[in-house]
């Protein structure tokens, strides 16, 4: 079992572009959206590029909602076990804003990015997201047993 120092958090806070790094080493995260008084959480592929997140949509309850109110949150994690008590972990959630790309020049740039639908779907519409300012909360994790508790 592992003992834990008071100088020894299992808990690291990441700087902006920390996470931002860590988000571009992974392709799956989640959206959640809102309308009025609903709320929905979409699993989605994703891609990194110059401090925003990209994704491609069909038309659908994501882009609708998207259309209606553009504040978003994204969130993308990872978990590595190294033992049955040890292991790495990290979670990045950014609160931002949602932009559907409309102009010939944005979206032929977003063509280029690395950004493929999984499912065999036509997805048509490109969203960026921008992080609002402070809106980048990053953190790793060292998983372990509990401490002792006396």
């Amino acid at each position: 079992m592992r003992c834990m120092t008071d100088n020894d958090s299992p808990v690291t806070r990441l700087t902006d572009e920390e996470s931002l790094d860590l988000l571009a080493t992974k392709t799956f995260g989640r959206l959640v959206v809102h309308r009025s008084n609903d709320i929905d959480l979409f699993p989605l592929n994703y891609t990194v590029s110059d401090g925003k997140i990209y994704i491609r949509t069909a038309e659908g309850t994501k882009l609708f909602s998207l259309n209606l109110n553009d504040d978003v949150l994204f969130e993308a994690d990872n978990v590595e076990q190294v033992s049955d008590v040890d292991g790495r972990a990290w979670s990045v959630i950014v609160k931002g804003n949602a932009r559907i790309l409309t102009e010939s020049a944005e979206i032929h740039a977003a063509d280029e990015l690395p950004l493929r639908p999984w499912l065999p779907t036509l997805k048509y519409n490109y969203v960026e997201i921008t992080p609002a300012e402070g809106g980048i909360s990053g953190r790793k994790f060292h998983l372990g047993a509990e401490p002792d508790r006396y």
